[in-house]
């Protein structure tokens, strides 16, 4: 299971921080910055660290991907059914992330207004169904198949 949740981390959380600085240089801001927001979460000095503090920041992203690579792992282990359909799965497990990261923690840290911005919401969806729950739910499918029906 180790090496199933290590590259469903790598995988999406590769692909979703790509996005973010995609994102984050259309705007015209710096992608070291944003990093250094991600790591003010859990850590509100990294904003004034510089390089080390984007660093933490990468860090970051990747143990909250690791932590929602891992919670699929493992409820797929609980109710294989999740891993027939994997495209189904991930996509519904996307829409939970959504819901925890941009409704429950992001707000709850940072205070943030809700509802988000519709913008806001549109990237956030993407990334969390396309990029993270998608990618995970494939690999989870592709590499506990064979040892769950065995």
């Amino acid at each position: 299971m180790a090496r199933t949740i290590a590259l469903a981390t790598l995988t999406a959380g590769a692909l979703d921080i790509l996005f973010a600085i995609v994102l984050t240089l259309l705007y015209g801001r710096d992608p070291a910055g944003m990093l250094r927001y991600v790591a003010s979460g859990p850590f509100p000095q990294a904003t004034d660290m510089g390089a080390a503090g984007s660093a933490l920041g990468l860090l970051t992203h990747f143990t909250l991907m690791a932590i929602m690579a891992t919670l699929f792992v493992f409820a797929a282990r609980q109710w294989p059914s999740l891993l027939d359909k994997p495209i189904q799965s991930g996509i519904i497990y996307g829409l939970i992330t959504y819901v925890a990261m941009n409704w429950i923690v992001v707000p709850l840290r940072f205070d943030t207004p809700l509802p988000p911005k519709p913008l806001s919401i549109a990237t956030q969806l993407f990334a969390h169904i396309i990029l993270v729950g998608i990618p995970i739910a494939l690999i989870a499918a592709r590499h506990l198949r064979a040892r769950v029906f065995a």
